[in-house]
């Protein structure tokens, strides 16, 4: 059935038509430039808290980036690996991170436990290699209660509820519970130097037989 349209009703149709495109108002309104939106920050707290496993200064909490990406480069063994840190996720973990990073917190220090069985993760990031080191201070988890652990994470050890300088990198898809801050990824390149480690199994205090050694930082 064909539906019959009266000609005025048509000319007035297209006469509004062209009136629009005369006047451009049919065009689409551009998208917003991301670069333009201003930058989420938030306030963190690290208290301090025990002493310093190696001399460093507590990170600024004001003004926490709470938006965008960061990239730390580090050695791991003979491996150069990027860890891809969300500071969406955890601006405070990152910022803290960062920060240790730039001083010069992690450079030489040993990945100091390995759980190649369960959990599938190397742990790193105490310069005395006891696992009980931290840097002078610690914040508080930050948590959804759904974070997943795939390979390839990289989170936060915790003790408490509480973060330091602990960092763990999971190297394969792992059913830990959502306990641990979350704080980005390790590159491919990454990910396989941390299962290389694993494979060489751990010693009887669960350290890496492997010597599994950060080098020196670079952001970026």
């Amino acid at each position: 059935m064909r539906v019959h349209v009266p000609r005025w009703r048509a000319a007035a149709g297209v006469a509004a038509v062209v009136a629009l495109i005369a006047t451009g108002c049919a065009r689409a309104p551009e998208p917003a430039d991301p670069a333009s939106a201003p930058a989420r920050t938030i306030t963190c707290s690290y208290p301090a808290h025990g002493t310093a496993a190696r001399p460093v200064d507590p990170p600024a909490g004001a003004d926490v980036s709470a938006s965008g990406r960061a990239v730390v480069t580090m050695s791991l063994d003979a491996t150069t690996a990027q860890f891809r840190l969300d500071r969406a996720e955890a601006p405070c973990a990152v910022n803290s991170f960062l920060h240790l990073a730039e001083q010069g917190y992690f450079s030489g220090t040993r990945c100091h436990r390995l759980s190649a069985q369960t959990a599938f993760y190397l742990q790193c990031g105490d310069p005395t290699g006891t696992g009980t080191g931290g840097p002078g201070y610690d914040f508080a988890a930050e948590l959804e209660g759904h974070e997943t652990y795939p390979a390839g994470t990289v989170a936060m050890a915790t003790s408490g509820g509480r973060n330091g300088s602990q960092f763990f990198i999971v190297t394969e898809d792992s059913d830990m519970p959502a306990a641990y801050t979350v704080v980005g990824t390790i590159d491919p390149a990454g990910l396989a130097a941390a299962r290389s480690i694993a494979s060489k199994g751990a010693d009887a205090d669960g350290r890496p037989v492997s010597r599994a050694e950060l080098g020196a930082a670079t952001m970026g």
